[in-house]
C-alpha cells in the first residue's frame, strides 16, 4: 500500500494532513493536536491562543492591497471519530491513523481516516503557511470536541472573532455549497437494576452477534435507510421462540455513527437451543430480504459462550427489549423545502449494560425545533413506560439558510468561472458548528463546503484525492475575490 500522502497535491494540504493523521486526536483527547496547531502558527510568525474551551485562534495580516476587503474567518474542528473494525487492534489515544492511497481515494486500514474534518484542519493551515496567496484579513478558527458535543463551539465567546465572513471547511461533497443544517438534541435513557444470578442449570449460555452493517453518519447517511444494529439485535430477542434471560448486552459506538455491531449474552433452555439458533438463521436470512441493495449480507449468530453470574431480572429485560424494539429510529420526516433533504431524525447509536444500569443514547436532528422536541419528549414517554428515566439535554439550533447572502453570490461565481458549472446549493442534516457560531455573532455570513468524503463516522471512510485539489483551489480563488467591505 502506498502510504506516501506527501507525494499528493496540493502539497501543502497533504503535508499537514500527513502530520495530522499521525496525531492522535479522538473526541477530549485532543492536547497534541492543538500543541501542532500552535506550534505550526508560532513558527510562521503568527498571532495564536487557546482559550478556555481548547479552542485555537490564529490571525494572518492581508497582502498588500487587500487590507480593505472583508475579514474572513475560517473554521474546522479538531477531533475525530474514533470507530474500527472488531478484529482490528488500535488505540485511538496512542496510535497513528495507518492512511494510505487507494487508487482515487485516501483511506485508512480498519480504521476512520479523520478526513472529517482533518482535511479542514489541514487545508487552514495549507492557507497560513502559504505566502503566494492573496486574501485579505484572516482568521483561523479550530473548535474543540465537535464530534461528541460541539464543546468548542458552545464554549466560544462573543467579541473574539472579529471578520465578517465564515467558511466552514467540514462539508463533505465537493461542489456543494452548503446554507443550512439540522440542530440537535441528545436523549440519555438509563435502566436501573439489581444484577441476579443466573439458572445453575437447564439453559444454554450464548453470544448472539450482529455485524457486518455499513454504519456511517447519522446525519449524512441517515436518508440511506441503513440497518441499526441495535435495532436489528433487540428485534430478534423480542420475537425469540423461547425464553430468553438477558446477562448483558454491548451495542452500537458514538452518539453520532449508525450502529454498525452488537451483541449479547443470553441465556436459553437447553431443550430449545436449537430452534433457537435456527430461528436466529431464518431471522437473518429475513433481515438480509429486507436491507438487499442497502446492506451487504448482515451476519447474526449465536455462539456458545460460559455461563455469566450474573443477569437483568426478567421483569427489566422484558421492559428493555420491548422499549427498544418501540423506540423510534431512522428517518422521521423529510423536508418539503428541499427536495431529497431530510427534516427530523433519530439514530439509536448506544445500547450497554454494566451490571448495574443499561444506558442508551439517541441523537435526534431536525431543521424544525418543534419537532425535535416533540420526539424527544416521544422518545422519554416510550422509555418512561418501560421504567427508565431519560434526559434531554445538549440542545443546539440549526443554522437557518439565507439564499441572499453576498458571499453565497460571490462564490458561486468563483465556482462557474475555475469549473465551468454551477455549485449545488443545498442544507444538510448533518449538525454543523455554524448555528452556534451564529448564535454569538448574529451577523456573520456563514457557508460550509468542502471535498469529497465518504463514509464518514465509520472504518470505510474515505477521501477522493483530485476532490480535496478542486476544493483547495476553489478556497483560495473565494479568498482572492472577497468584497472589500
Amino acid at each position: 500500500m502506498d502510504r506516501n500522502l506527501t507525494a499528493l497535491k496540493p502539497t501543502l494540504v497533504w503535508k499537514h494532513f500527513a502530520e495530522i493523521v499521525r496525531i492522535p486526536r479522538p473526541s477530549s483527547h485532543e492536547e497534541q493536536i492543538r500543541r501542532y496547531v500552535l506550534d505550526t502558527a508560532h513558527k510562521l510568525g503568527l498571532e495564536a491562543r487557546e482559550d478556555e474551551a481548547h479552542n485555537i485562534y490564529v490571525r494572518k495580516p492581508a497582502t498588500p492591497g487587500m487590507e480593505h476587503r472583508k475579514g474572513v474567518i475560517l473554521q474546522a474542528h479538531l477531533d475525530m471519530v474514533p470507530q474500527k473494525n472488531n478484529d482490528k487492534e488500535f488505540d485511538f489515544e496512542k496510535d497513528p491513523i495507518d492512511a494510505y492511497v487507494d487508487g482515487d481515494w485516501v483511506t485508512a486500514d480498519g480504521t476512520t481516516l479523520g478526513a472529517d474534518n482533518g482535511i479542514g484542519v489541514a487545508s487552514i493551515l495549507a492557507v497560513l503557511e502559504d505566502d503566494t496567496l492573496v486574501h485579505g484579513p484572516l482568521e483561523a478558527l479550530f473548535t474543540a470536541t465537535e464530534e461528541t458535543g460541539m464543546d468548542g463551539a458552545f464554549g466560544l465567546q462573543g467579541g473574539v472573532l472579529q471578520g465578517d465572513i465564515l467558511l466552514n471547511l467540514d462539508s463533505e461533497t465537493e461542489g456543494e455549497l452548503y446554507v443550512g443544517c439540522a440542530g440537535g438534541l441528545d436523549a440519555n435513557i438509563c435502566f436501573d437494576y439489581a444484577e441476579v444470578p443466573t439458572p445453575a442449570e437447564g439453559y444454554t449460555s450464548a453470544k448472539i452477534t450482529v455485524k457486518g452493517l455499513k454504519g456511517g453518519h447519522s446525519g449524512i447517511q441517515i436518508v440511506c435507510q441503513r440497518a441499526n444494529a441495535n435495532k436489528v439485535l433487540f428485534r430478534f430477542l423480542n420475537e425469540a421462540p423461547c425464553e430468553t434471560l438477558l446477562a448483558s448486552v454491548d451495542g452500537g459506538g458514538l452518539r453520532n455513527a449508525i450502529p454498525r455491531e452488537a451483541e449479547a449474552v443470553v441465556l436459553v433452555p437447553t431443550s430449545g437451543f436449537g430452534a433457537f439458533t435456527e430461528a436466529l438463521k431464518a431471522y437473518e436470512a429475513t433481515v438480509q430480504a429486507e436491507y438487499a441493495g442497502i446492506e451487504d449480507p448482515i451476519e447474526l449468530f449465536a455462539e456458545a459462550c460460559d455461563r455469566p453470574a450474573g443477569m437483568l431480572p426478567r421483569e427489566t429485560a422484558t421492559a428493555l427489549i420491548r422499549s427498544v424494539v418501540a423506540c423510534p429510529d431512522g428517518v422521521q420526516k423529510m423536508s418539503m423545502a428541499m427536495s431529497g433533504l431530510v427534516q427530523t431524525s433519530t439514530n439509536l447509536a448506544r445500547v450497554v449494560s454494566d451490571g448495574r444500569t443499561v444506558k442508551l443514547q439517541c441523537l435526534l436532528r431536525s431543521s424544525v425545533r418543534s419537532e425535535k422536541r416533540a420526539l424527544g419528549e416521544a422518545i422519554a414517554a416510550v422509555f418512561a413506560l418501560a421504567g427508565a428515566r431519560t434526559e434531554l439535554s445538549g440542545e443546539y439550533d440549526g443554522w437557518n439558510p439565507n439564499m441572499a447572502s453576498p458571499i453565497l453570490k460571490a462564490m458561486t461565481a468563483s465556482y462557474e468561472h475555475l469549473f465551468g458549472t454551477k455549485p449545488s446549493i443545498t442544507a444538510i442534516h448533518a449538525g454543523l458548528e455554524c448555528g452556534i457560531i451564529g448564535s454569538n455573532y448574529p451577523g456573520l455570513d456563514m457557508i460550509s463546503f468542502g471535498p469529497t468524503i465518504c463514509y464518514p463516522h465509520s472504518p470505510d471512510e474515505k477521501v477522493e484525492i483530485a476532490s480535496v485539489g478542486k476544493f483547495y483551489d476553489f478556497l483560495t480563488d473565494t479568498l482572492r475575490h472577497i468584497p472589500e467591505k
